[in-house]
């Protein structure tokens, strides 16, 4: 996948410009984002190069415990565990402001969201733009585990549509409506979640446009809508075929947290071409390559559940009758079509005099390199030989 013509995003104002953008809207410090530094990383063990364009490295990366077919994914660009430690102690203050207790502290330190978002996002070393990524990525991981998937952790798959509506209001506030408006307010302050988010969307606001906090909303939403479906599924014992599943799961995939690029990045993709359906089908590429990944990650744990969730292996393996390391196989085939699919995709869409465009589709490529590279290192998701101890 190449990068932009000629780089030509390097250079370039880091504020949005361009059509569609209004500059009035952005804040000040915007412009003090810094680009990342050009190291260069080391391919990761057991990694075969691929393809190198504008400086990237497409390679076949071994996974798990490396009986299976290598993953075909970008190299990450950015490996900096100084700074990762950084964000990660940031995001555990902010959830003790929040109201976590010791124990939840532990735990959110140990999944290690501030190396994910160093990872995912290296043109900008700024810990408070890189926080904006990891408060909204722990609240949406906090909502999945509270809400939808941990009933230790309170999760009441019945209740999950009218809390998750209680999140979008978090997240979206509703005008006052009288009398009505003091009891939301209040639901909105006793629950540790709506905090989290509420306080995430609001961290978040400091950094981007109107435009963007609601392309980041909306996105979240529909992530939610995808939840409702896996919930229903659970309860009633059933199991979806694997292209319904995935149906689903591209809008609860990592693109949610890709929406976040550009902000991190500090600049603003306009919105037309945000999007235009050839990025926006790169985008859904470059999330659900992501996903995948997860899913690989998380056979083991998944299939052990006393209520199996879904995970693209299980489903397929039931859909084929084969078994877990057959449907494993096809699940890295299918990883490596669509991540190949992606790299075309980029190629094509560099023709677009964009600055703002080809950084973002740069980015794209990065989180998914970054990605990898965070289920392959993560203790949560390397304690057992194959699989991970979480979904995403």
């Amino acid at each position: 996948m190449p990068a932009a013509p000629a780089d030509a995003w390097r250079g370039t104002p880091p504020g949005p410009t361009g059509l569609g953008t209004a500059a009035a809207l952005v804040p000040a410090h915007l412009a003090a984002a810094r680009p990342s530094r050009d190291t260069v990383v080391p391919l990761p063990s057991g990694a075969r190069p691929g393809s190198v364009r504008g400086g990237s490295v497409y390679v076949e990366r071994s996974w798990g415990d490396g009986s299976h077919t290598p993953l075909y994914c970008p190299t990450p660009e950015r490996i900096d565990d100084g700074l990762a430690e950084v964000v990660d102690a940031l995001l555990v203050s902010w959830a003790r402001e929040c109201g976590f207790e010791e124990h939840e502290l532990d735990a959110l330190g140990k999944a290690r969201f501030g190396q994910l978002v160093t990872l995912a996002h290296p043109d900008t070393d700024d810990p408070d733009a890189l926080l904006v990524a990891a408060q909204m990525n722990a609240g949406w991981w906090a909502a999945d585990d509270y809400y939808a998937d941990d009933t230790a952790l309170g999760a009441v798959p019945a209740q999950l549509p009218q809390r998750l509506a209680l999140a979008m209001s978090a997240m979206d506030p509703v005008p006052p409506a009288g009398d009505l408006t003091p009891p939301l307010q209040q639901a909105l302050q006793d629950d540790l979640v709506l905090r989290m988010l509420d306080s995430a969307v609001a961290h978040l606001r400091r950094h981007a446009t109107p435009a963007q906090v609601q392309r980041i909303c909306y996105s979240t939403f529909a992530m939610f809508v995808s939840w409702t479906a896996y919930a229903a599924w659970r309860e009633a014992g059933e199991h979806p075929p694997a292209w319904e599943y995935l149906a689903a799961r591209q809008h609860d995939s990592f693109y949610t947290s890709m929406t976040l690029i550009d902000v991190v990045g500090g600049y603003e993709v306009p919105a037309n071409l945000y999007y235009d359906p050839g990025v926006r089908n790169a985008a859904f590429q470059a999330g659900t390559a992501s996903v995948i990944v997860n899913d690989l990650h998380s056979v083991e744990k998944d299939a052990a559940d006393e209520k199996p969730v879904c995970n693209l292996v299980l489903l397929v393996a039931a859909d084929q009758g084969c078994s877990v390391q057959e449907a494993t196989e096809i699940v890295v085939a299918l990883h490596n079509d669509i991540v190949r699919d992606f790299e075309a995709a980029h190629r094509k869409l560099a023709a677009i005099p964009s600055p703002e465009l080809q950084r973002f589709l740069r980015g794209l490529r990065a989180w998914m390199g970054g990605g990898v590279e965070w289920h392959a290192t993560n203790p949560r998701y390397a304690q057992q030989p194959q699989a991970g101890t979480a979904t995403g």
